[in-house]
């Protein structure tokens, strides 16, 4: 692919420890605090989460710039969208969307980058667990996405939404194939993805399963 950039020699391994840091601080805080404004610190934080795993992307120089240059100019219109009390739900969801597409954009840099490397290292470790909470995030904010942008509708009447952790415990209770039953997709927008995001829960994308010569995660 002329996206990815073919490298001489042997490939290298990324980093990923700050990558994972910034991933649990994103979502411990939204489990722990209800406010407004936590979901632009989300749209922040995992833009940044994207930026770290481009760095250890090995990508041509051309993409690196495109992917820069989107990130500058979409992040603070974002966190704007996000944060504005002005803009409402269609702010909050259009701003979900991003941060869902930019989660999207680093689970194929890390993934790509950790089965080229084919190796089980450190850092291979935690680009695994990286992947899967970005799935697991990734997934969460389309969630909230159709919940905002479809008149504050995704679960069945009677499941409250408090918030962003909630659509957090959806995906990874569900992505865990815990599914404790107490919440439940209502609509078909949110039953399709509900199912796509199910099909990542199989053994390809458990966490440490790397297999040496580009094996699955």
């Amino acid at each position: 692919m002329a996206f990815f950039k073919q490298r001489g020699g042997g490939p290298e391994p990324g980093r990923y420890g700050a990558l994972l840091i910034v991933l649990i601080a994103g979502y411990l805080l939204s489990a722990f605090i209800r406010a407004h404004w936590i979901e632009a610190v989300q749209v922040a934080l995992f833009t940044v989460a994207m930026l770290l795993a481009l760095r250890s992307a090995a990508i041509s120089r051309r993409a690196v710039r495109l992917v820069l240059g989107a990130a500058i100019i979409g992040l603070p219109v974002m966190f704007f969208l996000s944060l504005s009390m002005e803009t409402g739900d269609t702010g909050t969801g259009v701003a979900n969307i991003w941060t869902g597409l930019v989660l999207l954009a680093a689970a194929v840099l890390i993934v790509h980058r950790v089965l080229v490397f084919g190796e089980v290292t450190l850092q291979s470790i935690y680009g695994a667990f990286s992947a899967y909470l970005v799935l697991g995030l990734m997934f969460a904010s389309f969630f909230a996405a159709i919940y905002h942008l479809g008149g504050d509708q995704f679960f069945v009447p009677g499941e409250k939404v408090v918030g962003t952790q909630t659509f957090q415990y959806f995906s990874f209770t569900t992505l865990t194939t815990l599914g404790y039953g107490d919440y439940t997709a209502a609509y078909s927008s949110g039953q399709e993805l509900a199912a796509a995001r199910n099909a990542t829960a199989g053994p390809g994308w458990q966490p440490g399963r790397i297999d040496q010569g580009g094996g699955s995660m």
